[in-house]
């Protein structure tokens, strides 16, 4: 019946019997057409030419994509905390005269280890040498005055005693005596005075450790005593040194949470250990301990200031060197462990795409850990059975179908 539908209409009567019959109907034919089907007719048209045209669109369908899951990792885990720190030397000095004078001579070398009290400079001792002289002289012409003093004050007691010399004599002798005490004990903190000027323009380390180069050469004219005096020289102590670094607010509260749940001491209260390693090294080779943790957060950063210290005694370590440092976070136990490579970021949430029993991607939102033995621990949002993307993430779109590939994640901890 449907080719014959189909078939384009011819008006015997109204078409001449020489002229040629149209074959394909005009815009008015096929509309009149259309309109004499019945209603089954026309539901039938629609429905074949529906499944012509899914057939087609199947056709040309890509199939969906092939992805790599897994299952994740699940075992007994110690975790730690990671941060980025810098080494900063226990002490520095900016090494100063507290005199000054021209520089006479320099006993030392650019970057030299020096021990504490060794002789580093000497400024031209000549003044301060006259000087001091000139105070010894004034401390023995007050002694002798006061001797003098002291002398006719005896003999004036005599005198009153013999009813031969008044009270008021006594008196001014006794005065002049107080005097000539007076004039002693300034001439002899003049002397110490002079005499620790002498003394500055040795000029020694104040502590023991490494030396910058030396800033200043000899003859030149250098001041001293005052805050803008001249650097002669800089020392940082090398051995221990102290390893600066910076945790946030929410990982400070949670070793404070820590803390409560398993008893244990905080920072504060003693020197927990930790470990670092430099930037061309592996595994965490140097132990130290956290020995200052500041009172407050920072109001513009919210993070807590802190410092671990370290043994130096090869002198590896070096005040500016960037380290990595981990901490203790949490006492062993299950955890779930993933590639790193499988965390998706949006914005502050972190998500991993799961496929579902239908092959269909579902963005998981979980909360993550540190990373142990190369692989981020899962904190929440995962479990045992679910099939996680760690190949083709980027191929796996929520609610797409994939073609699931299984595999294994490799777990660097128990690879021999």
């Amino acid at each position: 019946m449907l080719p014959g539908l189909l078939r384009p209409r011819i008006d015997h009567e109204r078409t001449p019997m020489n002229s040629t019959i149209a074959t394909q109907p005009d815009s008015s034919d096929s509309g009149a057409f259309w309109r004499n089907l019945s209603k089954s007719h026309r539901l039938l048209v629609s429905s074949l030419l529906s499944a012509i045209v899914l057939a087609a669109s199947a056709q040309d369908a890509p199939p969906p994509p092939i992805v790599s899951v897994a299952n994740p990792v699940f075992k007994q885990v110690t975790e730690w905390d990671e941060f980025t720190g810098r080494f900063v030397a226990q002490q520095r000095v900016d090494v100063r005269a507290r005199v000054s004078g021209y520089l006479e001579s320099v006993h030392f070398v650019d970057g030299q280890i020096v021990e504490a009290g060794q002789l580093l400079f000497i400024i031209d001792q000549r003044p301060f040498l006259a000087q001091t002289e000139g105070a010894r002289a004034e401390v023995q012409s007050a002694t002798t005055g006061l001797k003098r003093a002291q002398l006719e004050f005896e003999r004036g007691k005599r005198l009153q005693s013999a009813r031969a010399m008044s009270k008021e004599t006594i008196e001014e002798r006794g005065a002049t005596r107080d005097a000539a005490q007076a004039m002693v004990a300034a001439a002899t903190a003049k002397l110490r005075s002079a005499e620790l000027d002498l003394g500055f323009t040795e000029v020694r380390a104040p502590l023991t450790g490494r030396s910058s180069d030396i800033k200043i050469d000899v003859g030149n004219l250098i001041s001293g005593g005052a805050a803008d005096s001249t650097v002669l020289t800089t020392i940082v102590s090398m051995d221990p040194i102290e390893l600066e670094f910076e945790g946030s607010e929410a990982e400070m509260l949670r070793y404070m949470r820590t803390s409560q749940v398993y008893r244990l001491p905080t920072s504060t209260e003693r020197t927990n250990p930790v470990e670092a390693r430099l930037i061309d090294e592996t595994g965490w080779p140097h132990k130290g301990f956290v020995s200052f943790l500041d009172n407050q957060l920072d109001f513009d950063t919210g993070t807590i200031r802190a410092r671990a210290t370290f043994a130096n005694k090869d002198l590896l370590f070096l005040p500016g060197m960037f380290a990595r440092m981990r901490m203790f976070a949490q006492e062993k136990h299950d955890a779930v462990l993933i590639p790193d490579s499988a965390v998706v970021a949006d914005q502050a949430r972190k998500m991993v795409m799961v496929v579902d029993a239908n092959d269909t991607i579902e963005a998981r939102i979980v909360s993550l850990g540190p990373l142990v033995d190369g692989l981020r621990v899962v904190r929440d949002g995962l479990q045992a059975r679910d099939r996680v993307v760690v190949n083709g993430v980027l191929r796996a779109r929520p609610g797409t179908k994939v073609t699931p590939q299984m595999v294994a994640i490799v777990d660097p901890g128990n690879t021999p």
